[in-house]
């Protein structure tokens, strides 16, 4: 029997609706390749989403948070000696680590791929608002840092502007202006420590307009967010409880992050450190990796699952096929061709399921979007008939209130052949059987 006669009554197998006694034949594989298509479906959903949900967060991180890359000076703690002399020449310090961030600046800028960089000091606080105290993170970033087209990508204003214009005014985040009871145009008092010759820790205290309510998208991100001008955070936050570094952004951040930091290490002087965005968010991009990689091998569980089903329908489909193998092995088929014929069938059916999942799957991932707001508007619908609040299943305060549609076709194809994978091997054995059936004994069943 030749390779095109054995694919020939391979596709009839899986295509045929009648077969011995009861007619059952290709029913079997149908619903076999239903089972693979269904147990495709959430893999493919749970990867999109997977996929979306943490480039979502992590291009707002580094957009909005960190920048591409960082680059610090070395300087700056390195020549202090203790707490005292560290006080003591909080102003010369500020001075000099100011101007040095400006020098790295001037020679960042012009370099390959960078697309801009922005000094930053970053210290701790606590907000006095109507509503009591809370404590904040007080970002000074230069205007330009704003004004970059990845930053405003993700920053959305929900009340006022983003503009900060002169150093009393202050954008603060959704969270923070309702926990602190404070709106547009409010005035708040914002408190900060320095620290002083003798190591002793004095508040100091000072007065912002709210000129804005920002939102990053991501309530982790944004919830304690208190922006202020770059010239107001060197007069309100000391050095010595405060960092200082210089923002830089990039082009092509998530492949050419490491080689521009090689670059910028060797344009500037020992004294400065480089770090990427990998290196910064090491440990939480770990994390979100290995929650991904758990939830697609659970959901390939499922795929297993499914392969043995099919396991199950070959196995059924050579009981009912029965006349037809002692007819071909009568006819002089060899035992091989009779079990190539359903490794072949099992594996149509692997590639049928396969491509039904993959179909359906992109087609609910790239909707999960609308089907997840549409569900919470009917679950929302009962339940306001019941008790009346809204249901979130996408709740904003740990997840991104819409999620990007990411679609890693790399993955995507190596589970189809996974799944091909599995239903060929899932067909070995019962195809094994098939063709060790002696013809004659088969004959005797007629």
């Amino acid at each position: 029997m030749n390779f095109r006669a054995v694919l020939f009554i391979a596709i009839r197998c899986l295509v045929s609706t009648r077969s011995g006694k009861n007619g059952q034949g290709g029913r079997y594989l149908f619903g076999a390749a239903l089972g693979i298509m269904l147990s495709l479906v959430p893999i493919i959903v749970t990867l999109i989403v997977a996929d979306g949900m943490i480039w979502g967060i992590t291009d707002r991180f580094i957009e909005l948070g960190t920048g591409h890359i960082q680059v610090w000076d070395n300087r700056d703690r390195s020549d202090w000696k203790d707490r005292k002399e560290a006080a003591a020449a909080a102003d010369d310090r500020r001075g000099g680590h100011a101007a040095r961030l400006e020098a790295a600046k001037q020679v960042v800028t012009p370099l390959k791929r960078v697309r801009g960089a922005w000094a930053e000091i970053q210290g701790a606080g606590i907000i006095l608002g109507y509503h009591g105290k809370t404590g904040v993170t007080i970002r000074a970033a230069e205007a330009g840092f704003w004004q970059d087209p990845g930053s405003r990508r993700y920053l959305e204003v929900i009340e006022g502007t983003a503009e900060i214009t002169g150093d009393r005014d202050a954008l603060i985040g959704r969270a923070l202006a309702e926990t602190a009871g404070a709106g547009v145009g409010d005035t708040i008092r914002v408190m900060t420590v320095r620290e002083t010759p003798d190591g002793r820790s004095i508040p100091r205290t000072s007065l912002f307009t709210v000129k804005g309510i920002i939102s990053a998208g991501y309530h982790e991100l944004d919830a304690l967010w208190c922006v202020i001008s770059y010239e107001a955070g060197q007069r309100i936050l000391d050095p010595a409880l405060s960092s200082s570094y210089l923002m830089v952004k990039i082009d092509e951040p998530y492949r050419a992050a490491r080689e521009s930091m090689f670059e910028i290490l060797a344009a500037l002087s020992y004294e400065y450190g480089v770090y990427t965005w990998q290196q910064l968010h090491e440990a939480q991009y770990r994390s979100y990796e290995s929650t991904r990689q758990m939830l697609l091998f659970i959901m390939a569980l499922i795929v297993l699952v499914a392969a043995v089903n099919l396991s199950s329908a070959l196995s059924m489909l050579t009981i009912e096929r029965y006349r037809d193998i002692a007819i071909l092995g009568t006819m002089g088929a060899a035992p091989a061709a009779i079990s190539a014929i359903f490794i072949w069938a099992g594996l149509f059916t692997g590639i049928l399921g396969a491509a039904l999942g993959l179909a359906a799957g992109l087609l609910i991932g790239v909707s999960i979007n609308q089907l997840v707001h549409g569900l919470e508007y009917v679950l929302s619908f009962f339940s306001g008939l019941l008790s009346g609040g809204d249901i979130k299943i996408l709740d904003p305060g740990f997840y991104l209130e819409n999620i990007p549609i990411v679609i890693n076709w790399t993955t995507v194809w190596t589970i189809a052949f996974f799944t091909v994978l599995c239903s060929a091997a899932a067909a070995f054995l019962p195809a094994l059987r098939a063709g060790r059936q002696k013809p004659a004994s088969l004959l005797r069943k007629l």
